[in-house]
């Protein structure tokens, strides 16, 4: 354990210190290159045009050069792979997608992430909207935003692990630690196998992500609550309105480009599911889910890169139109103020 945090501890100062190294040396770099006190004036001015050409170059070439390596290859190389056998030798045309489309797993995983879809978003913003409207009203505002917001700080895997013991089941006679089995039990219900139970545990794996996301919903939503003028508040108050009309009549009109924008960025993270999938049910009992298959037959049982890249570029293509639109929501949102 100590040697962990000990390599984690370097690997923090390297880091950090290798970007400061970078940006200072090449910084000065550029101002040796191109003096800004050359021998003469025309000298000094293309000196000055040609670092500013340069400088923003500086600091975005490590980054364009980690996107190319880590995204844009990566992607090309998984479209290659999708149309090649299971040992991306051979091509094989759209053999794959044909497959893919024509598979009752795929169209069980596509079923799965369209309920995760409707139900996960609207969740997690409905559940923010009101908590950031609740906790505006309290004294203690800031503190029960903090303790929303601190699943957010937990990983997928660790969130997982926790709300095992909540669905955990125990054998018949033996004592119900799960909080939930041990609720029913205490009522005289009888304990249940929730994350097996058919349909109704793919709601239950949503609890685990609605739980996690509301706090970011909140946070967010709460910021753009903060800045609704005052005045047009006081002015429905004056005439009448009551708390339920001003919030739905006023409040929540003017946030609506931030509500849709929180709703499209957790449907994108929505797409994406897998770790709550693979650690509470690996996909047993009809949770499967698009990542989730993805990886089974890119690395485990399955063993076919082809397959395994198709269902890649399936989940690629459904996350792409909703994140360009998110994005040019978010400028227009920009742009506004």
């Amino acid at each position: 354990m100590t040697a962990q945090i000990l390599y984690a501890f370097i690997t923090v100062i390297l880091g950090v210190g290798g970007c400061f190294g970078y940006f200072y040396g090449s910084n000065w770099l550029l101002d040796r290159i191109f003096p800004a006190s050359a021998s003469n004036d025309a000298s000094a001015v293309r000196n000055l045009k040609l670092q500013a050409m340069i400088r923003p170059w500086l600091f975005l070439g490590p980054a364009l050069l980690l996107l190319t390596v880590y995204l844009i290859f990566p992607v090309i190389q998984t479209i290659w792979l999708s149309f090649h056998d299971k040992a991306g030798e051979n091509f094989v045309g759209t053999a794959n997608y044909v497959w893919a489309f024509s598979d009752a797993q795929f169209r069980q995983s596509i079923f799965n992430n369209l309920i995760w879809l409707l139900v996960v978003p609207a969740a997690c913003t409905f559940f923010g909207l009101v908590i950031a409207v609740l906790t505006d009203r309290i004294w203690w505002g800031n503190l029960a935003r903090s303790l929303v917001f601190l699943p957010l700080a937990i990983s997928f895997v660790g969130a997982s692990v926790i709300w095992k013991f909540v669905y955990d089941y125990r054998g018949e006679g033996q004592e119900q630690i799960g909080i939930l089995n041990a609720i029913i039990v205490y009522f005289g219900g009888d304990p249940q196998v929730w994350i097996s139970l058919p349909f109704w545990n793919n709601f239950f794996l949503m609890i685990i992500l609605i739980w996690i996301q509301t706090g970011f919903a909140t946070v967010i939503l709460g910021a753009a609550l903060r800045g609704i003028p005052e005045d047009t508040l006081e002015a429905a108050t004056i005439d009448g309105a009551g708390p339920f009309k001003i919030f739905y009549r006023i409040m929540v009109p003017q946030i609506m480009g931030t509500i849709v924008v929180v709703w499209t960025t957790i449907t994108v993270l929505v797409l994406k599911v897998f770790d709550i999938v693979l650690t509470m049910t690996n996909g047993q009992w009809n949770t499967q889910v698009l990542a989730n298959l993805m990886f089974d037959w890119m690395f485990r049982g399955g063993g076919d890169f082809g397959r395994g890249a198709a269902i890649a570029i399936v989940i690629m293509v459904a996350v792409l139109p909703i994140m360009i639109w998110n994005i040019r929501q978010a400028n227009a949102e920009q742009g506004g103020h």
